[in-house]
């Protein structure tokens, strides 16, 4: 194995990835409860014990929730932010893992590559609502994974770094139509539907069509997708509109990619690459 991908939890309502080498393990995200975490980790022969780092994209509580507590599970994994984040956690978590936080940034002077046990760890910044906010790529031995959720578009950056991913986990937040007519406040539409919200079912695709076109068959990306709403989304829908949008452009799945709908709730089968 060379990298392994499991999804923990993956909504608006908690987000939690493991990725993991022979030797090396880190989460993406700890926004749902420690014990669900360790039990989660448990539940494939792992603990806290074996989790390295843990990288936080953004401040809002559906990827921290647990930031504290998990710390607790796991003393000597290191946790790391960009300077954004890690301003924007709360002052007692920040006092409690004092020694174990660490930055990255995309900037020019920020830190853009750290290598954590045997795993390469990339950042590179997402167009949301926060302060700072950051996804990451990971590789080794010539793999790649990717995760990107939480941005309103895909920017050139965004791009660049999934464009040739072994493994991506890309964000289908909201089917457009359900979430214009649904009952969400008018702001909070507005919110969602910005560059600084949520990608779309349809905007997902149309990521996922340029990717394939520029791959021009050269390889055969996994793809999951993520960060369903519970309101204005299903995995059903989410699957028929991306494939819609990827048929379109003739693109198939099953021959030019391998793509799955992450449930709310996880799922806790390994993928390796």
């Amino acid at each position: 194995m060379t990298l392994g991908f499991c999804a923990i939890a993956s909504s608006s309502s908690g987000n939690c990835y493991y990725i993991k080498s022979e030797t090396t393990g880190v989460l993406v995200d700890v926004g749902i409860s420690a014990a669900r975490i360790v039990k989660s980790l448990e539940a494939m022969g792992d603990s806290p014990k074996d989790i390295a780092g843990v990288f936080l994209t953004h401040e809002h509580v559906d990827h921290v929730r647990s930031v504290s507590a998990f710390h607790k599970k796991a003393p000597d994994a290191h946790f790391i932010a960009s300077e954004g984040t890690a301003s924007g956690l709360d002052e007692k978590v920040r006092t409690l893992i004092d020694g174990k936080l660490f930055t990255m940034g995309c900037g020019e002077e920020g830190c853009k590559h750290i290598l954590l046990g045997d795993i390469e760890v990339e950042c590179f910044s997402l167009s949301h609502d926060a302060t700072e906010p950051m996804a990451y790529a990971f590789r080794k031995d010539g793999k790649k994974l990717v995760i990107v959720t939480d941005t309103g578009c895909v920017t050139d950056e965004i791009y660049e770094a999934l464009a040739d991913a072994d493994l991506l986990v890309l964000e289908a937040n909201h089917e457009e139509n359900i979430l214009l007519y649904g009952r969400y406040p008018y702001q909070v539409k507005r919110r969602i539907l910005s560059d600084v919200g949520h990608l779309s079912n349809e905007a997902a695709g149309k990521c996922l069509c340029r990717m394939l076109r520029d791959l021009d068959g050269t390889k055969i990306p996994r793809v999951f997708l993520a960060h369903l709403s519970r309101e204005n989304n299903t995995p059903e829908q989410a699957f028929l509109t991306v494939r819609n949008v990827l048929e379109e452009e003739d693109f198939f799945v099953g021959r030019d990619l391998i793509m799955e709908v992450i449930p709310e709730d996880g799922h806790l089968c390994l993928t390796e690459l």
